[in-house]
């Protein structure tokens, strides 16, 4: 889970592109062929390591290349991490957004 600011920048009116703060629940899902010499696809650790300092306690808007929505940050946590296929990133309660790579 992380805290975390933004603001949406959307092609219609919505309070939503007001700056405001969710704290985000974002389940990471990796796989690989063979796991590494630790029994392991990746360690948990370097998963929070890799995202956590990047995003937790931020205005997403100044640190992610893009329009923050749910999906984006989905999409930009799945770049991050080679063995990621999935993230879900939920924003709130019963809001939910799901980035999966082909």
């Amino acid at each position: 889970m992380i805290s975390a600011s933004h603001h949406l920048e959307l092609s219609y009116p919505s309070k939503c592109s007001q700056m405001h703060g969710h704290n985000w629940t974002i389940t990471v899902h990796c796989k690989a062929k063979e796991l590494n010499a630790d029994g392991m696809v990746v360690d948990f650790k370097l998963i929070k390591q890799r995202i956590e300092s990047q995003l937790d306690h931020a205005n997403l808007n100044e640190v992610l290349p893009c329009n923050p929505t749910a999906e984006n940050i989905a999409k930009w946590i799945c770049d991050q991490l080679p063995e990621c296929y999935r993230v879900d990133v939920q924003e709130s309660e019963g809001n939910m957004a799901t980035y999966e790579k082909e």
